[in-house]
């Protein structure tokens, strides 16, 4: 169905999409390219919100180089163009105006204001349609963005850094550092591809983290997330500099929301049955505020909460060529299994070396 010329085309049209990795959010990252007769005359990505979309920086491009092609021309995108107002207007009604023949589409667009709609205004206008080119690799660089609107949920991605047999820290909470500089710097560019980082207080209590994102260019960033039920965090806690912290907390004993308040950081009351953050609803409220990716870095009661209630939708396990012993802590803590048959399967897909240590991504296999 599709030629090797077609999957070259969206292979430069995904590659453009990645331009905005770290700067798109709460937008889906898009790349567009356009072809005439073998030619390309013009590409184009989506860069930031309010900016414009991949398929208009493409046509501006053509425009300004070859603008006798456009009409006629086939549009690759990485996913299908929009056709409601937002911030800006339909890429449909642009590409439609334009003239072009064709567009082949990697994926539809999750987004319900979308959702097939965009091929069809195309197709109303006599303009041929075709998706599913190279769509694995488009649904992958916008898992985010597709659990937001498919599950009201963001796609939450666990780090965890441990000891070739499993541990994270010692009995005592150190652990810095396991892992070496190499990894720690991969961990930068997930942090800063992720729209929030999750962390809990206890890791904030023996760490004092910043949590934010160094040593990428041009990377802004992420909403930094504390689950601190109780609010036992210090106001000085190093995770408060700058703002751009929210805190979920179920009680107040000690009053001291007003000061935390003053300190920068935003409070949100997430109530649960058992006295802790009801972790589902938090979720719930990050995908509602337009959160696509979250990158969890926290112990094992976090780690194991979110794994218990089937939240984690990816890890990333950073292994370092050292060994802690049994009496160092764990990478998650939940429910002891009865069986076998009760664990969960995961399937690898990617591993690398970064320095001396080992990167696993691998996401949980859904039990039938």
């Amino acid at each position: 169905m599709f030629t090797k010329a077609d999957h070259e085309y969206m292979s430069l049209a995904l590659r453009l999409a990645e331009q905005g990795l770290y700067t798109t959010t709460p937008n889906p990252r898009v790349g567009c390219v356009l072809v005439n007769e073998e030619q390309i005359i013009g590409q184009g990505a989506h860069i930031r919100t309010g900016e414009p979309h991949a398929e208009i920086m493409a046509l501006r491009d053509a425009e300004a180089k070859f603008p006798n092609l456009i009409e006629g021309a086939d549009a690759y995108v990485t996913l299908e163009p929009c056709s409601h107002f937002g911030r800006t207007p339909p890429c449909a009604d642009a590409l439609i105006k334009a003239g072009v023949k064709r567009v082949i589409a990697a994926m539809k667009d999750p987004n319900p204001q979308v959702a097939g709609n965009g091929l069809a205004r195309l197709a109303a206008a006599g303009i041929k349609t075709v998706h599913g080119l190279m769509e694995t690799q488009a649904h992958e660089l916008n898992a985010g963005f597709i659990s937001r609107m498919t599950k009201n949920k963001p796609f939450v991605r666990v780090k965890i850094a441990a000891s070739l047999d499993g541990r994270t820290a010692l009995a005592n909470g150190e652990s810095k550092w396991i892992t070496g500089e190499a990894a720690r710097q991969d961990v930068q560019h997930w942090r800063a591809r992720s729209c929030a980082i999750l962390t809990g207080i206890g890791t904030v209590l023996a760490d004092d983290p910043q949590m934010n994102v160094r040593n990428i260019p041009n990377a802004r960033q992420p909403l930094r997330v504390v689950v601190d039920s109780n609010l036992r965090i210090s106001p000085q806690a190093k995770i408060l500099k700058g703002g751009n912290t929210l805190i979920a907390y179920v009680s107040d004993g000690e009053n001291k929301a007003d000061t935390l308040s003053k300190a920068g950081a935003e409070l949100i009351k997430v109530e649960s049955s058992d006295g802790k953050v009801c972790i589902k609803q938090l979720l719930r409220y990050l995908a509602e505020r337009g959160i696509n990716e979250v990158v969890v870095e926290a112990g094992q009661m976090l780690n194991g909460a979110l794994f218990a209630l089937h939240l984690v939708d990816e890890f990333l396990f950073y292994y370092a060529p050292s060994l802690l012993g049994a009496d160092a802590r764990g990478m998650l803590a939940f429910p002891e299994l009865q069986s076998m048959q009760e664990r969960t399967q995961l399937s690898i897909i990617d591993v690398r070396q970064l320095g001396q240590d080992i990167r696993i991504r691998a996401k949980p296999i859904s039990k039938p």
